[in-house]
């Protein structure tokens, strides 16, 4: 990897981070009887998926989640 890699650049670490965010809330509390029904690292792989596409905003990443990664 070089530190010039676009999916790096601070714009799309911010995004990241908010996509992680929206992921986190939405999903990581959810439960499976006494195990999380969706694992961290399907929820950070996701969000570098998303990121890594060239999306821009975390505006749909839910409904990409769903699809993808549950």
């Amino acid at each position: 990897m070089s530190y010039d890699d676009w999916r790096y650049n601070d714009f799309n670490t911010k995004l990241r981070q908010e996509v992680l965010k929206t992921l986190m809330a939405k999903y990581a509390h959810i439960m499976d009887g006494p195990v999380p029904k969706y694992s961290q690292q399907s929820i950070y792989e996701c969000a570098h998926d998303w990121v890594s596409q060239g999306n821009k905003t975390p505006h749909g990443v839910s409904k990409y989640f769903r699809e993808n990664y549950s």
